[in-house]
């Protein structure tokens, strides 16, 4: 999976970019406030539909403008596709070949993009949800079949939520939606206890090639209920017991959609007792592991490191980029990048021109 080209009209502080991008290591660069990190925004939006940066299209509206376009052609093996993205301060309209989009899922099939960008160095000492945002989206990308779970679960746990905010709760429908959460998670855990243990069959495979040293790393993964034979009982049991709390707080407070992951480092809780350092290669092996778990080479996810390199020795950062050679393609973005063998773009200050 490649992006040939892409543009950019109105988007951000871009009122017109355009990009033609090579396999392998692509290289953005420039001064600060100039608009790398809103390429790399552009591209993210591509495979999820949403920014990482803001949960607001509208703020993707380049100022004094009613619209904002992105424009990529992006291939996988023989396949060219060509998307379009319209927002709007109304609303937006996604096409693939000119045809609109039913639902994001259908841009999810399309485009696979892996992100590492600053705050990623607190993963594991932030909120769960984002440590459960990165299980979820990987595992989607993967697996469709994954993704059609999740969706289910979200749709049974807001009409849970919604009866238990009712004035008089009707309990049948509470048990029924309950049963069916129960069902769900099953699946659902057995996806992400599965992915975790991939995950943690090559993580250390990737720390030792971007540090040289022989530390052990594991990815933990904390179900609210443990999987096995007794799963359909116990989770039963768990949302029994909770229940009553539930109804007085007007929300489920267990299930799938509250676990957690944690990782360590020689055995000890990288985010209590490990160094900035440790947790920022942990954190990006993390990110880039999922390209290692799609089988299929012209799947292969787009990676997208966003100022990585500010943060790295310059031991680590030659030891970064020739890991990353050994990917179909990488964009890197920073104020200075001296990276030899790769696409240098950049973008002047006085123009806004990448040259």
């Amino acid at each position: 999976m490649l992006i040939k080209k892409i543009t950019l009209k109105n988007f951000r502080n871009h009122t017109f970019l355009s990009f033609d991008f090579s396999s392998k290591l692509n290289a953005l660069s420039g001064p600060n406030a100039i608009g790398k990190t809103n390429v790399a925004e552009a591209i993210y939006y591509l495979s999820l539909g949403h920014s990482f940066r803001t949960d607001e299209d509208v703020s993707l509206i380049q100022k004094n403008t009613d619209r904002s376009e992105i424009e990529a052609i992006i291939t996988e093996g023989d396949l060219t596709r060509k998307i379009k993205v319209i927002i709007t301060k109304l609303g937006r309209m996604i096409t693939i070949n000119g045809k609109n989009i039913a639902k994001l899922s259908d841009l999810a099939k399309c485009v696979n993009v892996i992100l590492f960008q600053p705050k990623d160095v607190s993963l594991f000492s932030g909120p769960p949800k984002d440590r459960r945002s990165f299980i979820d989206i990987s595992i989607s990308k993967k697996s469709m079949v994954y993704l059609d779970y999740l969706s289910r679960y979200d749709k049974v746990l807001r009409e849970r939520n919604n009866l238990l905010k009712s004035e008089k709760i009707n309990r049948t429908l509470l048990d029924v939606t309950t049963e069916l959460m129960v069902k769900l998670s099953g699946s659902i855990i057995s996806y992400r206890q599965m992915y975790v243990q991939d995950i943690n069959n090559i993580l250390n495979k990737i720390t030792r090639s971007l540090t040289g040293e022989k530390g052990t790393f594991e990815l933990k993964y904390y179900s609210f209920v443990p999987y096995d034979a007794n799963f359909s009982e116990n989770a039963k049991n768990a949302f029994e017991k909770a229940e009553e709390n539930d109804i007085k707080r007007k929300m489920t407070s267990i299930g799938i959609h509250r676990e957690d992951l944690s990782m360590s480092y020689n055995g000890r809780d990288i985010a209590t007792f490990g160094s900035q350092g440790e947790n920022r290669i942990a954190a990006l092996a993390l990110k880039l592991s999922p390209y290692f778990l799609i089988e299929d080479k012209d799947k292969k996810p787009i990676v997208v490191l966003d100022d990585v390199m500010s943060e790295l020795d310059q031991t680590h950062q030659e030891k970064l980029i020739k890991f990353l050679r050994k990917f179909n393609q990488v964009f890197i973005t920073g104020t200075k990048l001296d990276i030899p063998d790769c696409n240098h773009l950049l973008i002047k200050p006085e123009t806004k021109e990448v040259v």
